[in-house]
């Protein structure tokens, strides 16, 4: 009897030990399961993140290197808008001069040895002395066109011919001021001196005759500046 009663009692711990080590298993496994869950999602979100991260930094790569290649390019533009004024200016350089008649108080200057000199009238019985310098070619006299410089040499007195510029400047379309050439007094006036002529203007007394002297843009201003630092004539 005590033999069978420690036979049942052996028989129920050997369950009751295989039961806990069943439930063991399956927590491990249970345990197992989790972590491999776990460690997948980590990697998932690992993995996303460094999609987003080499998207993100392909992206700004493209933006940089878009903004650089537009800077160099720019730079680039600039510097050979640079080089062509600096050559333009050589080639501008050495000066010729010019020099008007004897009888008008011979009028001097210099100017760019691009440009071109048309005198438009014969004043060796008087009249109006009337000259056109251009860059390269001397366009056909007209009221409307643009040159680089007008030379006017007029038998007006200085006065009357500044008084006729008098409407403008009370309109407000010219400015007027005071301007020497040779020691000698002017006046200026700077910009619209029609609808298609806006630029600068210096005028002086010459003997009984008045000087203009006139750039038809502001394009040739720069020259026009130049040209009149040089200006001499006879009084």
């Amino acid at each position: 009897m005590i033999s069978f009663l420690y036979r049942v009692k052996k028989h129920k711990y050997n369950d009751l030990m295989r039961q806990n080590e069943n439930k063991y298993q399956e927590g491990a496994i249970s345990g197992s399961l989790i972590a491999i869950i776990g460690l997948l999602i980590g990697l998932l979100v690992a993995g996303s993140l460094a999609i987003w991260a080499y998207l993100n930094y392909n992206e700004q790569k493209t933006n940089v290197d878009t903004k650089v290649s537009a800077a160099v390019s720019e730079a680039k533009r600039e510097q050979a808008t640079v080089d062509e004024d600096k050559f333009a200016q050589r080639e501008k350089e050495p000066n010729r001069q010019f020099a008007g008649p004897d009888d008008y108080g011979r009028l001097i200057f210099d100017y760019p040895k691009t440009w071109s000199v048309y005198v438009a009238r014969d004043v060796s019985k008087g009249g109006t002395y009337e000259a056109y310098l251009n860059p390269i070619l001397v366009p056909p006299v007209s009221t409307t066109q643009q040159y680089s410089l007008r030379v006017l040499i007029e038998e007006k007195d200085y006065d009357q011919v500044v008084k006729s510029y008098e409407p403008l400047v009370k309109k407000g379309d010219l400015r007027t001021s005071a301007t020497s050439a040779s020691g000698n007094n002017g006046t200026r006036l700077d910009g619209s001196f029609t609808k298609d002529i806006r630029g600068t203007a210096v005028i002086y007394k010459v003997r009984d005759k008045t000087i203009t002297l006139r750039t038809d843009a502001d394009t040739f201003k720069p020259d026009f500046e130049n040209v009149i630092k040089t200006i001499n004539f006879n009084q």
